[in-house]
């Protein structure tokens, strides 16, 4: 026991104090920070924490200490750190005992085994939560690392282990295939995917490649929950004894032939490629794909390079559902006469794409544009390539999640398919359906062998194109966007073509994502709090837009029947306003990020496709969105200036918050005075310095908004000194 224990509990009561969360939070923070200065198993941990004390980071302490970081959504993620509510050894351990235990229970007494997948993430403490100088047991922790640890636990349970070899990494689709290619019990991916480089997390999977879904996740959250100590066999004990294995090469030639074998159009292969890792795992699974495949394919050279730092991508988001995250390879793209660029995020489970698209505007200088794709308009394209190139003739079966766009299931219907489009959030759902068809012949009240599977798809960019892969998968969806886009290439057009025919044909429809980021105990608080409020008190109408309907996912009367469990519970806090037949709004609260998600779409007739029809369908779904959030911000008390909504997604809301109200006015007035731009420019630095590296670049798309609607006499200047 550290001997200073009384006093540093003493000093965190007094700290937390200050703090404005419900002395119950505070309470339970102090009752682990007391145990893990206390019991010997977390005495490696104490120097950090006796520095947090003694620093007086009281809101990261809280935060790290007031709960047991959830284990939902498959496992658990979040940010690394000390403490229980952070990834650790101690909370990864725990996950990995857990589902130790219940594979043994689960899977019998008999030989068992899993596979083991890791991302390139080396913790480097780049938000600055810890104190710099102190020893801790993250310093530099890699994926690897956390994977061999974990390797140590499933081996002292005598459950044999599939490790990559060092110096390799194996991304989430690989993973899912492996476990059924080798007939394993089950896998981790140890992973925060398109996540801060500070985070990480564990994901488990079953023996059917997929994530456990309800009731079965349950069980493994119980498991874990009971876990009081973490048991590991010394690496070099362990493969002494058989039980850690090299994953065998063999594997990854599998898992690149099953995705060759989903060519539909095998000469198509005119499209040139330029394809970014944004450094991670995907330049073992994208890139192999498309060469082995024929295509013209180059890497980005700055961003090929393994590493989990993201160095050179835009706020370190490596994120394909974030456009800046390929401005370096369009940019090369432009010089090199590519006709694409693809990207994946670090598992490599999600898919990036924009398209080169020629204006038919002659007295541009340079006609060629740019043009990015979202998630919805990829599942789209590739629903209408992959069925219409299909050659069985029995009816084809298209499965997607609740929240992905109703243009997809438009465009499935009009090629003769069958669709799924009420599915949960994740893709583990998607997974379990096609288990349901391997093992029944039926999913969702709908008979189907497996071999009717053409695709799945969910709105972040995530699809999956064959039953050989249990979970979302960007090497088969980019396989035939260059496909299509060979097909389009051939005729002289462009997968922009291919996009409007379809809204031609089935009507435009627009989606639109935005989230609220609320970090710490204190936004944790008030994620729920706006989700209670609006399940006890719907709105009326949402931008002059009556709610017709209100539908509670929770509702045990509803299409998903009674609650199953607590992870059940969870996956369906999902709210959803219908607003008439052609408009809705989803908000529901993310399963790995402290943020609510709020879902817009709007729907036009195939009548309604004109760019007018367009353009006047997308400021419809945008006035709704930021209607939605400033009534959702305001059962919280929070006031947002609507031309704060536009700061990116990435800034927490209470730094939108301060943006607006404490840095915006005096900027202003002293721009208005005629101060000094290089002056107010270095003030602006160290104003904006919280929301860390591009800090005028978050803030950036709100300004252009707060001019636009505002009209300032230093407008101009205003929009600037954003833009350096």
């Amino acid at each position: 026991m550290n001997p200073d224990s009384p006093a540093l509990i003493e000093a965190a009561r007094s700290g937390f104090s200050t703090l404005e969360v419900a002395p119950e939070v505070r309470e339970a923070a102090l009752r682990e920070l007391r145990r893990w200065l206390v019991e010997p198993a977390f005495r490696m941990y104490g120097p950090m924490l006796e520095a947090l004390v003694v620093e007086a980071r009281w809101a990261t302490l809280l935060d790290s200490f007031y709960q047991l970081i959830p284990f939902g959504t498959g496992g658990r993620r979040g940010a690394v750190g000390v403490g229980p509510n952070r990834i650790n050894p101690w909370t990864l351990g725990a996950s990995v005992q857990g589902h130790a235990a219940w594979l043994r229970q689960a899977r019998g007494d008999g030989p068992l085994a899993v596979v083991l997948a890791y991302d390139v993430r080396v913790f480097a403490d780049l938000r600055g939560q810890l104190v710099s100088g102190t020893p801790s047991p993250v310093d530099g922790i890699s994926s690897r690392d956390f994977a061999e640890m974990a390797a140590e636990v499933y081996a002292a349970a005598d459950i044999a282990v599939w490790l990559p070899p060092r110096g390799t990494w194996l991304s989430t689709p690989e993973l899912s295939f492996a476990i059924r290619h080798l007939g394993a019990d089950g896998g981790l991916n140890v992973s925060a995917s398109h996540n801060h480089p500070d985070d990480n997390g564990g994901k488990i999977y079953d023996h059917t490649g997929a994530q456990a879904v309800p009731p079965r996740d349950e069980e493994v959250a119980r498991r874990v929950a009971d876990i009081h100590y973490v048991d590991r066999m010394p690496l070099d004990r362990a493969v002494a004894a058989g039980l850690i294995r090299e994953l065998p090469e063999e594997v990854h030639a599998a898992y690149v032939a099953a995705n060759l074998a989903i060519s539909r159009e095998s000469t198509a292969r005119e499209a040139r490629v330029l394809f970014t890792s944004l450094h991670g795992t995907s330049r073992r699974t994208v890139y192999p794909v498309l060469r082995a495949a024929g295509f013209d394919v180059e890497l980005q050279p700055d961003q090929s390079e393994y590493d989990g730092a993201f160095p050179t991508v835009p706020f370190r988001a490596p994120n394909p559902e974030l456009p800046g995250s390929m401005d370096r390879a369009v940019a090369r793209a432009q010089t090199t006469g590519a006709d694409l660029v693809m990207s994946c995020d670090p598992d490599a489970d999600r898919i990036g794409l924009v398209a080169r698209v020629t204006l038919p505007d002659p007295s541009r200088t340079d006609p060629q544009v740019w043009r990015f794709f979202s998630g919805n308009e990829i599942a789209a394209l590739l629903a209408d390539h992959t069925l219409r190139t299909r050659t069985r003739t029995s009816p084809p079966l298209v499965v997607q999640t609740e929240v992905t766009s109703s243009l997809v299931a438009r465009v499935a219907r009009a090629r003769g398919a069958r669709v799924v489009r009420h599915l949960l959030v994740g893709f583990k759902y998607i997974g379990d359906g096609l288990d349901q068809l391997e093992r029944t012949g039926r999913f969702a009240g709908i008979p189907a062998a497996l071999s009717d599977f053409a695709l799945g798809a969910e709105e972040s960019h995530g699809v999956l194109l064959t039953p050989a892969v249990r979970d979302k998968d960007a090497a088969g969806g980019a396989l035939l966007l260059a496909e299509l886009a060979s097909v389009e290439k051939r005729s002289g057009r462009t997968l922009v073509d291919r996009l409007e025919s379809l809204w031609n044909e089935v009507g435009y429809v627009h989606n639109t994502l935005v989230s609220t980021v609320m970090q710490g105990a204190v936004g944790r608080q008030r994620i729920d709090a706006i989700q209670a409020s609006l399940r006890r008190d719907p709105p009326a109408e949402v931008a002059g837009r009556p709610v017709t309907a209100a539908h509670d996912r929770q509702d045990e009367s509803g299409p998903f029947g009674p609650i199953v469990c607590e992870t059940d519970r969870a996956s369906r806090n999902v709210l959803v306003y219908e607003l008439g037949p052609d408009a809705r709004v989803v908000v529901r609260p993310s399963g790995t990020e402290p943020k609510n998600k709020v879902y817009v779409e709007v729907c036009g007739k195939p009548s309604e496709a004109s760019l007018s029809d367009r353009t006047r369908i997308k400021r419809e779904a945008r006035d709704l969105a930021a209607a939605f959030v400033q009534l959702m911000l305001a059962r919280v008390d929070i006031t947002l200036p609507r031309w704060a909504a536009h700061i990116s997604g990435l800034v927490p809301v209470d730094q939108k918050v301060h943006v607006a109200e404490s840095v915006l006015p005096p900027l202003v007035e002293r721009l208005e005075q005629g101060e000094d731009s290089e002056v107010l420019a270095t003030w602006l630095d160290e104003a904006l310095a919280p929301l860390g590296d591009g800090a005028r670049s978050l803030v950036a798309p709100g300004i252009v908004a707060y001019v636009a609607m505002a009209q300032p006499s230093c407008g101009r200047a205003l929009r600037a000194l954003f833009a350096s």
